[in-house]
């Protein structure tokens, strides 16, 4: 069991920090912000009793205010810092500072890639990206995205890590922006608001036409497995009418950057692409993390 470091105790960071701590290892979360560190434990718990984790699992977690004394001895550190390149490359190079040059340091970045991230650390071969998904105690994907400094051995103690913790870590080879997951979810997100724009369909129907379509098959068919399952030579024949006439926009469309400038940002604000009220929102909330608890609980057993 290893003693590992978290830096950010939001929403990303206690997830983290629970399916290690669920792992066996005593976990320290960094963060400057009293308000986070006080609301730590209640959201703890919610993991936990969500998962129907041991309740004395929660005391191998503590939250600290000093990065020095949180990230003492680790042998590994996952950032859940905002997604603001000066800022982590702040904290890296304070972490390089407080931590022995053989702890790995991880960034748990949606986008922004390492090697931007540690570009100004000594010892830039222990640095890696470790994407996981929201909430990450109950998506079991983590990418594991290796830059061009990333030593072997850092990339092979990282995913035996995840894997013994529950995850279900990938390698990805080339450290690019978005790395795989996001450039594929942000593909589709950019067909589909070009189709709303258009008056194509309203969002409504988009994530019906997904949820119940070919959503409704992903979590079991990816997508080279369904081209092979139909054939490719059928693949090519609808990619021949089709390719042409996707969006491919090279910036966010004017149609998002409207909804924004008007205040229009989604669940929080009562309307995005769809109207909310508290009561929609929370069931939508709900749903969605019943669903992944029965698929995380399922996994267990």
């Amino acid at each position: 069991m290893k003693t590992i470091g978290v830096v950010g105790a939001g929403l990303m960071g206690h997830g983290i920090a629970y399916l290690l701590a669920a792992a066996g290892h005593t976990v320290r979360i960094y963060d400057p912000s009293a308000e986070w560190r006080k609301s730590l434990p209640e959201r703890l718990e919610v993991a936990r009793a969500l998962l129907d984790g041991e309740p004395a699992l929660l005391t191998r977690i503590s939250a600290h205010h000093q990065m020095a004394a949180a990230m003492k001895d680790v042998s590994f550190v996952f950032e859940a810092a905002p997604e603001k390149l000066p800022l982590k490359q702040e904290i890296f190079a304070e972490l390089e500072s407080v931590t022995a040059p053989t702890a790995i340091l991880a960034s748990n970045s949606s986008a922004i890639r390492s090697t931007e991230i540690g570009a100004k650390l000594k010892y830039r071969d222990r640095v890696i990206g470790t994407h996981f998904w929201n909430p990450p105690h109950l998506v079991p994907l983590v990418e594991v995205i290796q830059n061009d400094a990333t030593s072997d051995d850092t990339v092979r103690k990282t995913i035996d890590l995840l894997r013994d913790a529950g995850r279900e870590p990938v390698h990805v080879k080339k450290d690019i922006p978005g790395f795989v997951g996001n450039r594929l979810q942000h593909a589709l997100k950019r067909e589909a608001i070009a189709l709303v724009a258009a008056g194509v369909c309203d969002a409504e129907t988009i994530d019906t036409v997904v949820k119940s379509g070919f959503g409704a098959r992903m979590a079991v068919l990816g997508p080279m497995e369904q081209s092979d399952l139909v054939g490719l030579d059928l693949t090519l024949d609808i990619q021949n009418v089709l390719i042409a006439d996707l969006d491919n926009s090279i910036e966010p469309t004017a149609f998002l950057k409207d909804k924004i400038a008007s205040g229009k940002l989604g669940m929080r604000t009562g309307e995005g692409f769809r109207r909310w009220t508290k009561e929609s929102a929370d069931a939508v909330r709900a749903r969605l993390r019943n669903y992944l608890a029965a698929q995380a609980k399922a996994a267990k057993k």
